[in-house]
């Protein structure tokens, strides 16, 4: 049985210069990530709430280094590896995250 989910909204997860849109998912124990076109390699992710060491706000950037708009987090495992998704109303995914 799946669990409840608490959040969910359209995201863009980035990393350097390679993009793609999908749906992001925060739930008791996990957050997922599924890309629209999985042909990019991009996703789909799942991140266990337990391994996340650190969220964090950040910026968008185009190109992979100019940066675009603070509408963005990172979350950062445990392992040290680390992802960025572009969304709207950042504050409030940190603050589900964070709980």
């Amino acid at each position: 049985m799946s669990q409840p989910v608490i959040k969910s909204s359209n995201a863009t997860v980035q990393h350097g210069v390679a993009r793609a849109d999908g749906t992001l998912v925060l739930t008791q124990d996990s957050v997922q990530f599924t890309p629209f076109n999985q042909a990019f390699g991009l996703g789909p992710y799942t991140l266990m709430r337990s391994s996340i060491s650190e969220v964090d706000n950040t910026r968008a950037k185009g190109a992979g280094i100019l940066p675009l708009s603070s509408d963005a987090i990172k979350i950062t495992l445990n392992s040290g590896q680390a992802y960025e998704f572009i969304l709207a109303n950042p504050a409030q995914w940190l603050d589900a995250l964070k709980h």
